[in-house]
């Protein structure tokens, strides 16, 4: 790894807010699926939350486009998705039309949020509405009275880093070291990654330079063929 792209991938971690996130319940076509990560790599989301039920089920490793950076994770049904949440102090928000609702720029989202966006057909499940605090709507004034769930998300997500950008909190590193040592490490060195995965050997820490700094038995452990390597690199 070059020490610039060391520095952008530090650089990047830097700025990960772990305390904002969306959950998806059943959006199921890829590119929807992976155009909303991608926005939240965009804009500093460390972790996804996806509920697939089996009508639903997506190849996770396919959709995610930009899965080697914000990570992923997926639970069996709704109630788990945003119990898990929930247990992490997160308002939950949901994208729904109701008389309740407000508008999506009145919320305050320096507080831990996360935002629930339902099936493209079907939206949000009665279940999914009943848990969440808050109900959200994005404005429009035209015939079309909802929008793709990428773009919904897109508005929501810009409107949270624009108010946590107000407030500081891209200013403050959030990640421990030890995450930001692994997605270096991972980031870096695809490649070896996978031989650390498939042996079962502990990522060596990555220095200031982004440079490997291990022992000379951890460089042993990794030993491979040039048959194995090419395999790897396939």
């Amino acid at each position: 790894m070059t020490p610039e792209r060391y520095q952008r991938i530090r650089d990047m971690l830097a700025k990960r807010q772990t305390d904002l996130t969306v959950c998806l319940e059943n959006v199921h076509k890829p590119h929807n699926v992976s155009a909303v990560v991608r926005t939240c790599d965009a804009i500093g989301i460390h972790k996804v939350h996806a509920v697939w039920e089996n009508q639903y089920r997506v190849r996770s490793g396919t959709a995610m486009g930009s899965q080697q950076w914000v990570n992923v994770d997926t639970h069996e049904n709704v109630t788990d998705a945003i119990g898990a949440l929930k247990a992490q102090n997160m308002q939950v928000l949901v994208t729904h039309l109701s008389d309740k609702a407000v508008d999506f720029r009145d919320i305050d989202y320096t507080k831990p949020t996360a935002i629930l966006f339902g099936q493209e057909k079907y939206g949000v499940t009665d279940e999914a509405i009943a848990m969440c605090d808050q109900d959200i709507v994005i404005p429009m004034v035209g015939m079309v009275q909802s929008l793709n769930v990428s773009v919904a998300a897109a508005l929501v997500l810009y409107e949270a880093q624009r108010q946590r950008q107000i407030a500081g909190m891209y200013d403050v590193q959030h990640l421990s070291e030890e995450e930001c040592q692994r997605m270096l490490f991972e980031g870096g060195y695809p490649v070896l990654t996978k031989v650390c995965k498939r042996k079962g050997i502990p990522y060596p820490p990555i220095d200031e330079q982004g440079q490997i700094a291990a022992d000379d038995s951890w460089w042993q452990q990794m030993q491979l063929s040039t048959r194995a390597l090419a395999s790897l690199n396939a």
